[in-house]
């Protein structure tokens, strides 16, 4: 499973960007890609998450009505578009998958075995 993320980059606040996290090698019938985050000092968090066994999605409060995550079965690819950017949400990003047996959208990163290198979002204020 290769996971490589992209569509960071600068921008100032109010500003918008969507990250993508095009992902290759699954052979899981059911599986999960969460989107987190990690800034200088803090510990990594959990921002949003799909589920393919129902298509559902699940978003962290900061993350709740600005960010939409969704897919495009066409590329591949498992998208997060961010809304509103402040510069707390200035922090390096990954995305995290595993097969449908972590349960339903795990929070906690431990249970994510597949990560991508992640992208860097910079929000000026």
């Amino acid at each position: 499973v290769q996971l490589v993320e992209s569509g960071g980059g600068s921008v100032q606040a109010g500003g918008s960007l969507r990250l993508s996290c095009a992902a290759s090698g699954f052979n899981f019938g059911v599986y999960v890609i969460a989107w987190f985050r990690q800034a200088p000092g803090k510990e990594r968090e959990w921002i949003s998450c799909f589920n393919s066994s129902d298509s559902s999605t699940y978003y962290s409060t900061s993350a709740k009505g600005r960010f939409t995550i969704s897919t495009d079965p066409t590329k591949g690819t498992v998208d997060l578009l961010m809304n509103s950017l402040g510069p707390g949400d200035t922090a390096h990003y990954y995305c995290a998958a595993d097969d449908g047996r972590v349960g339903n959208c795990p929070r906690n990163a431990k249970f994510y075995d597949f990560w991508g290198q992640g992208t860097q979002v910079a929000v000026s204020s």
